[in-house]
């Protein structure tokens, strides 16, 4: 017979095994991933340039971009002098860095200059989830000056979208005081559908700030702030020999990228083009009607490219028809249903052209083309869709006579009159 004690040996021999494997599995809630030495300390939206610590560079903003790969893309401002190494750095859910090598890709438009607007791209680890980013130099360490940036467009839906068309404007400078044009252009942008229109701003008058103000709080202007001029020396023209600098005009290139990318899955089309330029349908009633044509006559096209012409500012309207407004005597800027006269082609000089634009098309934008981009561009013929560009004139060796007398614009004038004064008492009448 087995001994007693011997039993409760073996018992406690057993419960003892049991108890091991019991705590073995029994999740250990003395132990959490490891914290960063710092927290991570995240840049406002509002903020668009920041400094990449110990380089010469600067980055504007992040987007989360899956069309070719999980990766995220960072708009930046590059010193093209400088070999630096950069790195991004993602803080991740768990309050721990993932630090990944950034394949640099400056854009092949930089006209020379110095600085010259970079894509950087970072593969995201999968261990990682990240909502922000920071790009770092050569240093190994994340200082205690490290600020990240959001990564937006992480939520992409791609079958619906708040609005049909956006404008992106891509600087306002020199205080800018072309108060009347603006007024006139963004009521006939909004008779064509336009819902939304983007301005990177620099600087402008005190008048013009008040109008941005009343866009604002009507909901069609969104101003983003940018101000290139405190962190560099933009040139004041496209051609480094000419108008030297540190960057091209006032950062376009950087803007223009960075519109696209903000306005990714929120617009379902972009239209690239200047304060002063109207892209008109010339045998459509709206935009809406010109890209439904366009688009299911050119399926594969994400890019249309639309001709500028030039309707110079100095030629005026014989009959005076719209030079009687009482109330825009006293407003500065041009009255562009004055300018009806256009200047002809030339078929010797290329026309450049603006573009309306599927932003998911579009990888790399420059001013006048897309760098890169998905599937194919198509060039709109100017009876379809043309530029109303009012300014200085090209060719200012014409007679009125050589010039093409084009009133497009007197289709929205009844409408444009209306909206232009009561902006004008609103806005600035009240104000004196």
């Amino acid at each position: 017979m087995v001994n007693i004690k011997t039993l409760l040996f073996l018992l406690a021999i057993v419960l003892g095994y049991i108890s091991v494997l019991w705590l073995q599995q029994k999740p250990n809630k003395t132990f959490s991933p490891p914290e960063p030495a710092i927290a991570c300390s995240v840049i406002s939206l509002e903020e668009t340039i920041t400094p990449v610590l110990g380089t010469k560079h600067f980055v504007v903003a992040a987007y989360a971009d899956n069309r070719d790969g999980r990766r995220t893309r960072i708009i930046g401002i590059i010193n093209r002098n400088s070999g630096d190494k950069l790195y991004c750095v993602f803080c991740c859910g768990n309050r721990t860095f993932f630090t990944t090598t950034a394949e640099v890709q400056q854009h092949s438009d930089h006209f020379g200059f110095p600085y010259v607007t970079t894509d950087l791209l970072c593969e995201m680890a999968p261990v990682c989830k990240s909502s922000y980013v920071m790009v770092r130099g050569p240093s190994p360490s994340v200082g205690n000056g490290a600020r990240f940036l959001p990564i937006q467009n992480q939520h992409q839906q791609e079958d619906e979208f708040p609005y049909e068309f956006t404008v992106c404007i891509s600087s306002l400078f020199g205080n800018y005081n072309n108060v009347l044009q603006f007024i006139q252009t963004l009521e006939v942008y909004k008779i064509l559908g336009i819902q939304k229109v983007m301005i990177y701003k620099t600087n402008c008058s005190q008048t013009l700030d008040k109008v941005l103000s009343y866009y604002k709080e009507e909901g069609v202007v969104e101003v983003i702030p940018w101000p290139i001029t405190t962190v560099l020396n933009p040139s004041h023209g496209w051609n480094y020999a000419e108008h030297k600098g540190d960057l091209h005009y006032y950062g376009q290139l950087t803007t223009l990228n960075d519109c696209i990318y903000r306005n990714m899955y929120s617009s379902k089309y972009v239209l690239l083009n200047d304060i002063d330029e109207i892209i008109a349908p010339y045998k459509h009633r709206d935009l809406h009607e010109l890209m439904k044509d366009l688009s299911s006559q050119n399926p594969k096209a994400g890019v249309f490219l639309i001709e500028n012409h030039i309707y110079p500012k100095n030629v005026f309207d014989e009959t005076g028809r719209f030079s009687q407004q009482a109330k825009w005597k006293n407003v500065p800027g041009i009255n562009i249903l004055e300018h009806v006269h256009r200047e002809p082609d030339r078929k010797e000089v290329y026309n450049p052209t603006k573009m309306i634009v599927n932003p998911r098309s579009v990888e790399q934008t420059s001013v006048h083309s897309v760098l890169k981009h998905y599937g194919e561009s198509y060039r709109v013929p100017p009876d379809v869709s043309k530029i109303v560009h009012v300014r200085v004139p090209l060719q200012g060796q014409l007679s009125k006579e050589a010039l093409i007398r084009d009133t497009k614009l007197w289709e929205y004038a009844d409408e444009v009159i209306k909206k232009t004064n009561e902006v004008i008492k609103r806005v600035i009448e009240s104000e004196s």
